[in-house]
């Protein structure tokens, strides 16, 4: 098994202080593995709630001081979060059709978004096999609000950051199985990499240029406003973890 599912990266900064505080308050290390992963992967998905950074590689320190993030930002807090727990742990790269963004981004700021959006989810380790975590982009709050604003849906859904099978009951939780929101939504297969720190060096990040200088600036603090609102609270999620 290659060492590197466990190796610490730029991004993946797993011993910086406020990560390891956070294992040693929760007292994580003391839990078997199935709950170790459990526990990590339900503070990511729950506590971390659904949200846009301003970039797809920043640091897991980052995204746990920032309390939000998307798929890819929360990727790299619950790999960082594993590997520290002693879970290996590896970074499989897709891209997404911009559609399942559509309510989620509001229209009129959805030309900002490429076709193909660059996602990942995270795998991991467990009893020998590689299990497929993708469920825990979307909080539970957030969730429960887009399932009962559209609650004659029961099976296929796309949008709002969601592309799933079955919008009544999605498999989000850990129970050590895979769990997947956006799988529907898959366009490009990049396969693996050791850490999202190789991926972006390859494939590089969503926006460039003026793009990327109008999200990081302006446009994601629309977005995240929009997504607080469709959680139906009145405070963007910047403002609740500043």
């Amino acid at each position: 098994m290659s060492a590197n599912y466990l190796e610490k990266t730029q991004i993946l900064d797993l011993d910086d202080h406020s990560i390891q505080s956070l294992i040693a308050d929760r007292n994580w290390n003391t839990l078997d593995e199935y709950n170790t992963i459990g526990a990590a992967y339900t503070f990511v998905k729950d506590e971390i709630q659904f949200g846009y950074n301003r970039s797809d590689d920043i640091s897991a320190s980052e995204v746990l001081a920032d309390g939000y993030g998307q798929c890819n930002t929360k990727g790299n807090l619950l790999m960082a979060l594993l590997r520290a727990l002693g879970i290996q742990c590896r970074f499989h790269g897709f891209t997404i059709d911009q559609q399942l963004q559509k309510g989620a981004i509001p229209s009129y700021v959805f030309w900002l978004a490429p076709k193909y959006i660059i996602h990942s989810w995270v795998e991991v380790l467990y009893e020998g096999k590689w299990i497929n975590l993708e469920g825990f982009i979307l909080d539970e709050a957030y969730l429960s609000s887009i399932q009962s604003k559209f609650n004659q849906a029961k099976d296929s859904f796309c949008g709002y950051g969601i592309a799933t099978t079955c919008i009544s009951n999605p498999e989000t939780n850990w129970v050590g199985k895979d769990t997947y929101i956006q799988k529907e939504g898959i366009h490009d297969d990049f396969g693996f990499y050791d850490s999202p720190d190789e991926f972006y060096a390859e494939q590089g990040t969503n926006l460039t240029g003026i793009k990327r200088w109008a999200y990081q600036n302006f446009i994601r603090h629309i977005i995240n406003w929009n997504v607080q609102r469709l959680r139906g609270k009145n405070v963007n999620a910047e403002a609740q973890h500043a």
